[in-house]
């Protein structure tokens, strides 16, 4: 696996400022031979793409998202609006392109941006697919986002436990996706800019092998994340690397002046 790095950044306040520290990384798994994952964690976005679709159409729905994002975080002006255009146009990318001839092409994205042009600071979710926000928060760790999948929805209805959707035949099934037969609209969450917070987000390639309760663990003990990137990372891979693997963990401080 490359190295993972802890990057850093300090956000001005109107009361103080905000220090962040993250890291990502992504690994191909132990099953796949083809990486379809992409991620993005450039502030103030932090991104993770799962690719579906025969040949290579899932590596080019992933990356043709994260690349349209990144343009977004380079302009200067994320935001709800500039998202859904870049979507947009990644969908276009997506269909436009010689190899994606699959009709199931697509991708999952999850991720979360700051907000700091309110009068007070917050984060904003956005989440299409299975890939996850976790947030640990006053050590109980809680999935922020909502699959879109069959399994969900059956979970939802009342007729699956979410015990039986660990093993369920339709497990893979997402309803929703960024491809050419789907909207490109994600669902959104704000929530409070908190001191300690720290954020998980994945593909399921982790949720798959890890629990929440280990997803807890692993932050515990590393505070660092870096560190926490790794030891998830290694854990996927140890309990089977069924596929491929994406992790973001980032971590928030804010201070009072």
């Amino acid at each position: 696996m490359p190295e993972v790095t802890t990057h850093t950044r300090t956000v001005p306040l109107g009361d103080g400022s905000l220090d962040l520290r993250w890291a990502a990384s992504t690994d191909t798994g132990r099953r796949r031979e083809v990486n379809q994952d992409a991620f993005l964690a450039e502030y103030p976005l932090f991104v993770v793409a799962d690719g579906m679709g025969g040949h290579l159409g899932g590596e080019i729905a992933s990356a043709s998202t994260v690349d349209r994002l990144r343009t977004v975080v380079d302009s200067g002006s994320v935001s709800t609006k500039n998202i859904e255009k870049a979507l947009s146009r990644a969908v276009k990318d997506i269909i436009a392109h010689p190899e994606t001839t699959d009709e199931g092409t697509g991708t999952t994205l999850t991720g979360l941006y700051l907000e700091t042009h309110t009068e007070e600071p917050h984060w904003v979710t956005l989440n299409i697919g299975d890939s996850r926000v976790y947030l640990l928060r006053d050590e109980e760790i809680v999935q922020v986002t909502t699959d879109h999948s069959v399994v969900q929805e059956l979970i939802a209805a009342g007729r699956l436990s979410p015990e039986e959707a660990e093993n369920h035949p339709y497990g893979n099934v997402i309803t929703r996706a960024v491809g050419p037969s789907d909207s490109v609209k994600p669902d959104y969450l704000r929530l409070d800019v908190l001191d300690g917070d720290r954020f998980v987000v994945c593909s399921d390639g982790l949720t798959k092998e890890l629990t929440d309760f280990g997803i807890r663990h692993f932050l515990a003990a590393n505070p660092d994340p870096a560190a926490a990137v790794d030891a998830m990372m290694a854990a996927a891979l140890e309990n089977g690397g069924r596929d491929n693997v994406t992790i973001v963990v980032l971590d928030v401080a804010r201070r009072i002046a």
